[in-house]
């Protein structure tokens, strides 16, 4: 059994920080090594590996394994969760956190319970009280196209305390990104405008590290750090 390295509090530590979290699914595991390493050298340390197809829980460990054994301070976690049994069996095989599209109760116990981070989808102000009073550090605003930054301020307002990841509606463009810093968002999540299925299939690994260095260097400079 490995259970997960890193406590909730350093993982939403190093989601601020970096300010985005890859996040992608592929069946090959060759492939999901590759696309781990590429966003690892480009200067991530998060990545949500999403629980989308048959037996990804195999993918997921032998990945998790590979993160640990040779890309130090890499934090992986999983996504597209959908009950507890799941969040349950990724936490035995070292999930360091676990997203999910919708909020359950069921999944915020089991996470509690181990003091793993887990991160609801939510989409009004009455779905994030309720997650962030059964401990809900970062709220995964989902999906982010349909309520945009303006959404996001307009939360801020009457609660400053929320911490909001966007996924969906996220792109590398640099006027994408200002506007959900700006509205206040505390990191975001990125999947296919970041690692493209031509990407992909072409299997151009040097350009998605390109692609998260750029990224990460534009979220820095628009949040002047």
């Amino acid at each position: 059994m490995i259970m997960g390295q890193y406590s909730r509090i350093e993982v939403v530590q190093q989601m601020e920080t970096s300010g985005m979290v890859p996040l992608f699914f592929h069946s090959d595991i060759t492939t999901a090594k590759a696309v781990l390493k590429a966003c690892y050298d480009g200067g991530a340390r998060l990545m949500e590996f999403t629980n989308r197809g048959d037996f990804a829980i195999e993918v997921f460990k032998v990945l998790i394994q590979y993160a640990q054994a040779d890309l130090p301070g890499m934090i992986l976690g999983v996504g597209s969760v959908t009950d507890a049994a799941a969040a349950s069996q990724y936490m035995l095989y070292g999930a360091n956190f676990v997203v999910t599209p919708v909020f359950r109760e069921d999944i915020a116990i089991v996470c509690n319970r181990r003091k793993v981070l887990w991160s609801p989808g939510c989409g009004s102000l009455s779905e994030i009280a309720r997650a962030e009073e059964m401990g809900c550090e970062l709220v995964k605003l989902f999906p982010g196209s349909i309520y945009g930054p303006e959404f996001v301020k307009a939360i801020k307002g009457p609660q400053p305390w929320t911490s909001i990841m966007p996924t969906g509606g996220v792109s590398m463009e640099e006027s994408n990104l200002r506007g959900w810093f700006e509205a206040g968002v505390t990191c975001v999540g990125m999947g296919s405008k970041l690692i493209s299925k031509e990407l992909l299939v072409n299997k151009d690994y040097n350009q998605l590290t390109h692609n998260v260095n750029k990224t990460l260097q534009l979220i820095k400079k628009i949040r002047n750090v």
